[in-house]
């Protein structure tokens, strides 16, 4: 779709509510690429964040009239999409201990040793955390959610959440350190 003017969120909104199938294009066009990057932070497989990504869209689309113009509208897209991500965790998560599956998960990939950590290295180190961790992790540091607020959403406990990113932290240092890295990156908010 081809389109020579911006849209403001609120004519996306109001689109979006009519259920204007070129609008939800557009919508889609605009955040999917941002939603899909958000997705892998969470889940490590592309056709599961794929699959993800256009689940959440479809609530998105479904739900249009649940959005109180409280926020931004793209705002508003990205709360169901971490909540689509972190469902899909859950599921993962209660999957793997019905089957006895996470011991046979691979152990973090190599990255090549050099004098610096750029940011796709980061990431694979990240992903490579324990899902709990990477979790925590993801939405306390990336995302700048509270403690109290990853403790909801994930139903854990606040010192739960705070153990778990302490956890994350301190492997992530190590992971770092062992790469030839120099372990001294902060990664509190």
């Amino acid at each position: 779709m081809k389109i020579n003017r911006v849209f403001s969120d609120s004519e996306l909104f109001l689109g979006c509510l009519q259920q204007n199938p070129a609008v939800q294009e557009l919508v889609f066009e605009i955040y999917s690429t941002k939603m899909y990057t958000l997705c892998l932070r969470y889940v490590k497989e592309t056709t599961a964040a794929e699959d993800i990504l256009i689940e959440g869209f479809m609530k998105v689309f479904a739900r249009i009239h649940q959005f109180g113009s409280k926020g931004s509208f793209g705002g508003w897209i990205r709360k169901i999409m971490i909540n689509e991500c972190l469902m899909y965790l859950e599921k993962k998560k209660h999957f793997l201990l019905e089957i006895g599956l996470e011991s046979l998960l691979p152990p973090f990939s190599q990255i090549p040793p050099t004098d610096e950590l750029d940011m796709e290295d980061l990431m694979k180190l990240i992903n490579n955390l324990p899902l709990g961790y990477r979790t925590v992790f993801i939405l306390f540091v990336i995302e700048g959610f509270s403690h109290l607020e990853i403790a909801t959403k994930l139903r854990i406990s606040e010192n739960t959440s705070k153990s778990q990113l302490s956890h994350a932290r301190s492997l992530l240092q190590k992971m770092i350190k062992s790469k030839g890295f120099s372990p001294l990156l902060n990664f509190s908010n």
